[in-house]
């Protein structure tokens, strides 16, 4: 496994603002924050969400911010289970607790959290469109409660098709598995569409809504027969990598993701935002917040970090020679 730029991911705190070593400011109390997801708790394959890689961006940067949980910070967490109807209840529990802040995962989380609340501060570690989601007025000045990291940068869905096409210069069908229920993927799904007429690709639709929703969307693909297969990243799709990606070995179908863990789950390649760096600002912007900083007064931040991932392995299974100049530009190559 090549890693080519972990200097540069481990740099991103720095880059954001605040120091590396912890801070000796003197804290008199503990203080709680509460993390959202609207994912589960568990992904098969990997384990618990609270030790994947970016949960422990997070929290290795509030510790060299000098805010230890079970020390000077408390933490409650609460997953929705990728059941929608959760997220207001899940919220509702931490408002009850009087957090001094909620981090929220995704979009819907901090959604939920900002339907519960005025008034705790809520940090978004990575959400897909703050603005188009109503979670902020503007990028420059969120004005409310929530501010934090955006995980969208334009023109993510045309990038991903363009990269598919370099791999199979042929392409005319590709078909997208997105979550319908979450403002960010339907962002996305709308911009792969336009790419698709731009690149003379016929983009089709495989929706879900929850967890009971993929064998249906997996048998429309069979019967659709698409040249390739773009999965677009949130809670829903994260949490169920390891079965999205065995559907597309089985019927050897080349697919991008949004997400490392995709590929390394055995899909053949990922392009998208660097998720530990935006996870490891976030916890600055908890920092902040935790020592007085208003969250309108922090602008909403967009990705620094961009990532493309290649499965070897998978591309010599599928038949697939993949371009060295493909190759050249990948930050990560697994071999």
């Amino acid at each position: 496994m090549i890693r080519r730029r972990e200097f540069i991911t481990l740099l991103g705190g720095a880059a954001a603002g605040w120091p590396v070593v912890a801070r000796a400011q003197e804290v008199g109390k503990k203080y709680t924050i509460g993390v959202v997801s609207a994912g589960s708790q568990v992904i098969e394959g990997v384990g618990p969400i609270r030790n994947t890689e970016v949960w422990i961006a997070f929290f290795d940067a509030l510790r060299e911010l000098g805010w230890v949980e079970g020390k000077n910070l408390l933490v409650e967490r609460r997953y929705g289970e990728n059941r929608l109807e959760r997220l207001p209840v899940i919220a509702a529990e931490l408002i009850r607790l009087n957090v001094d802040v909620i981090v929220g995962s995704g979009t819907l989380a901090p959604l939920a959290a900002k339907r519960a609340t005025s008034t705790i501060p809520i940090v978004m570690a990575a959400a897909g469109d703050p603005l188009g989601s109503g979670l902020v007025a503007s990028l420059a000045r969120p004005g409310g409660n929530v501010t934090g990291m955006s995980l969208m940068a334009p023109d993510l869905g045309g990038k991903r098709l363009e990269l598919l096409n370099e791999v199979l210069p042929r392409l005319t069908r590709v078909a997208v598995l997105w979550n319908a229920g979450n403002p960010y993927p339907a962002l996305v799904f709308k911009e792969t569409q336009a790419a698709g007429r731009t690149l003379g690709v016929e983009i089709q639709s495989l929706a879900v809504r929850g967890p009971d929703d993929f064998d249906g969307a997996f048998e429309a693909a069979r019967e659709q027969r698409p040249d390739a297969l773009i999965t677009v990243e949130d809670p829903l799709t994260l949490s169920n990598q390891k079965l999205i990606a065995e559907f597309a070995a089985g019927q050897q179908l080349p697919a991008i993701y949004g997400l490392r863990e995709f590929v390394t789950a055995g899909g053949l390649m990922s392009y998208g935002a660097n998720p530990s760096d935006l996870f490891r600002r976030a916890a600055g912007y908890v920092d902040k917040i935790l020592r007085g900083a208003k969250a309108d007064d922090l602008p909403v931040q967009q990705p620094a970090l961009f990532e493309l991932i290649i499965n070897l392995r998978t591309a010599k299974a599928l038949g697939l020679e993949i371009p060295p100049t493909l190759l050249a530009r990948a930050d990560e190559v697994i071999e």
